[in-house]
């Protein structure tokens, strides 16, 4: 923790284990975790028997929960929405049961980049999930991501402006903009600010190829200083994506494939991609 930041992480990418997780997170100093893959289940299908055995565990290592990180939304916008509402319910619920506020989601998958096509849907489905989480008293963290409707910081900006809602802001992802060729700073960064909410800590190539933060193209030390001088007080979550790791299938398509021919991740990943926002940090 910094004066003005919150570190968290996706601490399935140290090891499957969760007590491994939470045991190394402590090691570093770190109070928060984004759970993601909980001993091989994903976050959004814990029972409410496991859920409350997650959070006795993370009670046990002084550890809470900064964000919920869901699936939700990683369905084609022409799949079944009925029941991935009854999925975010469940989510919801687990996240009342471990103590989070925050639940990551994504809006949906448009085939053959028809955007135009299925705007309205999108639309119609992200108020939707909105208004539970309010109903809720709950926070949805929209992420960028290559394949979805809010792929783009324009047309993530033209979901949180439709939706205009206190219970939906943005997750700022700069390595997922880099996927999607897109400028991080200033570009991607001036539409999206007035909505950030969170930050994920993950930088890439042009290639796209995930790399420690400040390595590649995302400016992240840039964004990091105009956060800290426009008040910004809250996480950054670091999911590092240097190695393959339990939980692949829910990331997105183009993820997997660039992952899974990868040596596994491990807690040296993960402390690599620590000490890289470790130094930004400090000369932030």
């Amino acid at each position: 923790m910094t004066d003005q930041f919150i570190l968290s992480g996706f601490s399935d990418e140290i090891d499957a284990d969760i007590e491994v997780q939470l045991s190394h997170l402590k090691e570093l100093g770190i109070r928060f975790f984004e759970p993601r893959t909980i001993n091989g289940k994903n976050i959004s299908d814990l029972t409410d028997e496991e859920a409350l055995n997650l959070k006795s565990r993370m009670d046990f290592y002084g550890i809470s929960a900064s964000s919920i990180g869901s699936p939700i939304g990683k369905i084609g916008i022409l799949d079944d929405f009925e029941k991935h509402m009854e999925l975010l319910s469940r989510t919801i619920r687990t996240a009342k049961i471990i103590g989070c506020s925050y639940i990551r989601v994504f809006s949906f998958y448009i085939p053959d980049g028809e955007y135009t096509l299925f705007r309205d849907e999108v639309l119609r489905r992200m108020k939707v999930m909105t208004n539970l989480a309010s109903f809720e008293n709950v926070i949805l963290l929209h992420e960028n991501e290559k394949g979805i409707y809010g792929d783009t910081a324009i047309r993530c900006r033209e979901i949180l402006d439709e939706v205009s809602s206190p219970h939906l802001k943005a997750v700022f992802d700069p390595a997922n903009f880099i996927q999607c060729h897109q400028t991080t700073y200033p570009e991607a960064y001036g539409l999206m600010r007035p909505y950030i909410e969170y930050m994920h800590i993950k930088d890439a190539l042009s290639s796209g190829e995930v790399v420690p933060a400040g390595e590649g193209i995302g400016f992240v030390p840039e964004i990091l200083k105009s956060l800290k001088a426009s008040g910004y007080e809250g996480f950054l979550s670091i999911e590092p994506h240097l190695g393959s790791f339990s939980g692949l299938s829910r990331l997105s398509r183009d993820d997997s494939r660039r992952l899974e021919d990868k040596e596994p991740s491990s807690a040296e990943k993960f402390d690599l991609a620590y000490k890289a926002l470790q130094a930004i940090l400090q000369r932030v």
